[in-house]
């Protein structure tokens, strides 16, 4: 059986997914009560589950007339992919940035569950047992090589 929260995020990818624009505004109080449950729990979905690393944008106005809208970014085209990565993984990666990546690739479906899987684990700080800086520059070097070899044509 799937949390509140699982419920909550499959919603609003819905929502993004049915609006033609890519990205939705909603109320959280509303949302909540929809949900059947406290305002906070809509804030944890969002703060933990659309985040920037994973290809989601979201802004906020507070007050009476407030909303959280959350818009999807779109990865570049296959044709200037390769500029993409080496300008956004950049010389070093942490493993949360690295992570987020693998998760906005495998939502964009240009890699499969398995090379997911797969990335996730050689990129593991417990793979990589070395000390800092040096993890996040073979971090950045790994994660490069595996999205230039799997995103050959």
């Amino acid at each position: 059986m799937r949390n509140i929260s699982d419920i909550i995020e499959q919603y609003l990818k819905r929502m993004l997914q049915d609006s033609g624009e890519g990205a939705v505004e909603i109320q959280r109080n509303d949302l909540a009560d929809q949900f059947s449950c406290v305002p906070s729990q809509i804030n944890y979905v969002i703060s933990t589950r659309f985040t920037l690393e994973k290809g989601y944008l979201v802004e906020s106005k507070r007050g009476g007339g407030g909303y959280i809208r959350i818009r999807r970014l779109e990865l570049p085209a296959q044709a200037i992919l390769h500029t993409h990565i080496h300008e956004s993984i950049g010389q070093h990666m942490s493993q949360t940035a690295a992570e987020g990546l693998v998760y906005q690739l495998l939502e964009a479906r240009v890699i499969s569950n398995r090379e997911a899987e797969l990335m996730r684990a050689a990129v593991c700080r417990d793979v990589i047992s070395i000390k800092l800086p040096y993890r996040d520059e073979i971090r950045a070097r790994m994660m490069k090589a595996m999205l230039i070899a799997l995103l050959r044509p």
